[in-house]
């Protein structure tokens, strides 16, 4: 006799048991007028299926419902038809000019300030010099973000990003231990330095590093507080055409090696782009249990039993890293 319980299949890292797919069949089925982001709205809240910081897993519902209906499995309403948004067009004003050239050390010029970048007017400021300065340009981050401006007492002096992880890297995945599955439910704890931009006109001996140090010290507490739950681990890619990661080296950041240059293989697409350095760096000393941890509160019917990610860094108790 088959167990109701038992797994039928996962989709994200979360096992999905017969029960929840004959409910979720019957939803479908009663709902069928809603709209298709409706529909994965109500599933995710009967599955209880969310997010680190308490919102529903949207997409991985989506895509979850997606493969059941290629299955034969039930029916999805058609898709709307959307048009993309166009991209809104970065222009250079005279807020981002170049500024005189600011040489020495750090005790010369002056304490450095590290800021979140939160209101309307600093992302935009932000956006705008990271466009400008970045030799990358600037791309709108995805998901979890948090921008950083870096200043002295009378001007900036740089940016920098962090948002989320890398899907999958073969070097990071096998140092951290992670199977798949695991990857798929923890990578949210795990944060990635997207950008890090010192204006061209800044030049103060160990600055990048000292940053990264601060930032370091404070990532898991401004992330608690903006999202709701605490990273545990770091990390960010280098191109060595470019650089070599020597700030990154003098923050205590650990180089990993060379990734592939490979992206995740799909059908019908193939991403390729130049080998880079990997650097990671713990937010607390057992991140790796945290990051292999299964969650248990996997369904509205099933007890947590043991604690998971979610609770011992997510909004139900802001532990503070230190304390781990």
């Amino acid at each position: 006799m088959r167990e109701q319980n038992s797994p039928m299949t996962t989709c994200c890292g979360r096992p999905i048991n017969h029960e929840e797919v004959a409910q979720i069949q019957e939803t479908v089925k009663l709902f069928g007028n809603l709209s298709r982001k409706e529909l994965t709205n109500t599933i995710c809240e009967h599955l209880e299926w969310r997010t680190p910081s308490g919102t529903n897993k949207l997409d991985a519902c989506l895509k979850m419902l997606e493969q059941f209906e290629k299955k034969g499995l039930l029916s999805l309403p058609a898709k709307k038809q959307q048009s993309k948004p166009k991209k809104p067009q970065i222009i250079f004003s005279s807020a981002t000019d170049a500024a005189p050239c600011i040489s020495g050390g750090l005790k010369e010029i002056g304490p450095i300030e590290i800021h979140q970048a939160s209101t309307r007017t600093q992302v935009k400021l932000w956006n705008e010099y990271m466009a400008r300065y970045h030799y990358l340009g600037y791309h709108r981050p995805f998901g979890y973000t948090m921008r950083y401006t870096i200043q002295n007492e009378e001007q900036l002096l740089g940016c920098i990003l962090f948002s989320g992880a890398a899907k999958a890297i073969g070097i990071r995945d096998k140092w951290i231990g992670w199977n798949s599955n695991q990857r798929l439910q923890n990578l949210a704890w795990v944060v990635n330095n997207t950008r890090f931009l010192i204006f061209p006109w800044v030049n103060v001996k160990n600055l990048a590093s000292h940053v990264l140090g601060r930032i370091g010290r404070r990532i898991g507490r401004d992330w608690l507080e903006r999202w709701g739950f605490h990273p545990v681990l770091m990390e960010t890619f280098v191109d060595p055409e470019h650089y070599q990661g020597i700030c990154y080296k003098a923050a205590n950041w650990t180089d990993l090696g060379l990734t592939t240059g490979k992206g995740l293989v799909r059908p019908q697409k193939d991403y390729r782009t130049n080998p880079k350095k990997l650097f990671v760096r713990p937010l607390i000393k057992n991140f790796r249990n945290v990051l292999i941890e299964q969650k248990t509160n996997i369904g509205p019917r099933e007890s947590n039993k043991h604690p998971t990610p979610l609770d011992r860094y997510g909004p139900r108790q802001a532990l503070e890293a230190k304390h781990n």
